[in-house]
């Protein structure tokens, strides 16, 4: 006791020192006193108990100070690193980056009760468990899910990332991070092709070139379950539009030029286009129509490459889907998107997309 007495009493003296080296100095004899094997766990208990009914005392300066020693200090400060995780940024930071003694409902209680500062800090952490990334999404902005999905170290349920693809639907700040991230299931990656640009659309075909058939049957029965809830009902003429394309079929009629026939007969042949674009490219329908209704000429070129459809009859389906009303004019710069479509990578989305038989 002798001994400890004097080391603790040096803390009295933070408060009246005017430097940072002078109270840099005073932590690191108490600290490195009781880290490097000097303490007993009472000794460690003892300090983390008076750090912890002291810290209103001190100064934002000081309790930095202290928070920065304890974060990295190989003593188990648990009760003064739980507080200073709720302190001012300047202070949690280094204890919500670092400290390994945090638990996992303090973290969920900085969350709940901090802003987007401490969140970011706490996705800097070596190691996140599901339960905090969950809330992490639910609470953070689009920095803070960045940074969450960049960090290596987070584990990330399937649900949790199902709420990101949602919130990247819309978000484009959050689309490259998650295509990046190599644990994302490839079912949200198939949800989120349409909307994210070019490099990225190469980089999830990329993915899906190294899936087994198993991965991929799983995959794509996921990705049409959720996006039949997301797109809601079918078109009202659904049933007849499906009657007449199989009769097309039957009869030999169903050709790829007879796309441009359904399409020109405007509202009333539309669900029959996209039931037969669906069929003459082996894709499943909600595919087709997500694709319509947003215009994506891009999917329709890989769509078209990848079923050998010609360059001709590409550029006359993007003239009439574009809704952009740039008619004839566009038709050399259609023809330029036809071309800039790697076939291999196109025959490649075609193989994902392909519609199984249990569909």
């Amino acid at each position: 006791m002798s001994d400890r007495a004097p080391r603790f009493s040096k803390l009295a003296d933070l408060s009246r020192q005017t430097t940072s080296e002078g109270r840099r100095e005073l932590l690191r004899q108490v600290t490195e006193h009781l880290s490097h094997g000097a303490g007993s766990q009472t000794d460690i208990a003892a300090f983390d108990e008076l750090l912890t009914s002291a810290a209103a005392d001190y100064s934002v300066q000081v309790r930095a100070d202290l928070a920065r020693l304890i974060a990295t200090n190989d003593a188990q400060f648990a009760c003064s690193a739980q507080l200073f995780a709720m302190d001012e940024i300047s202070v949690a930071e280094p204890v919500l980056r670092h400290s390994r003694v945090l638990t996992d409902e303090t973290l969920m209680k900085v969350i709940s009760e901090k802003g987007q500062t401490h969140m970011m800090a706490v996705t800097g952490r070596k190691d996140i468990s599901e339960r905090v990334s969950h809330a992490l999404v639910e609470k953070g902005d689009d920095a803070v899910v960045t940074s969450l999905l960049k960090n290596s170290g987070a584990k990330i349920a399937p649900q949790t990332f199902e709420a990101v693809a949602q919130r990247a639907q819309d978000s484009v700040a959050l689309q490259a991070p998650l295509v990046h991230r190599g644990d994302v299931p490839a079912d949200l990656l198939n949800d989120l092709y349409t909307k994210v640009e070019k490099g990225l659309r190469q980089e999830i075909l990329k993915k899906f070139n190294h899936l087994s058939e198993a991965e991929i049957e799983d995959a794509f029965h996921r990705s049409r379950d959720r996006l039949s809830k997301q797109y809601g009902a079918a078109p009202e003429d659904l049933a007849t539009s499906t009657k007449r394309v199989n009769a097309m079929a039957r009869h030999g009629e169903l050709q790829p030029p007879t796309l441009v026939s359904l399409l020109r007969e405007g509202a009333p042949g539309r669900t029959a286009f996209m039931l037969a674009f669906a069929k003459l490219t082996d894709v499943d329908f909600e595919l087709i129509q997500r694709t319509v209704a947003g215009h994506d000429l891009d999917t329709v070129a890989l769509l078209c490459r990848g079923a050998n459809f010609d360059r001709a009859l590409f550029v006359t389906l993007a003239i009439n889907l574009d809704g952009k009303d740039r008619g004839l004019n566009a038709a050399e710069d259609f023809g330029k998107m036809y071309e800039a479509v790697p076939v291999m990578a196109a025959q490649r989305a075609l193989r994902f997309w392909k519609v199984r038989d249990a569909a």
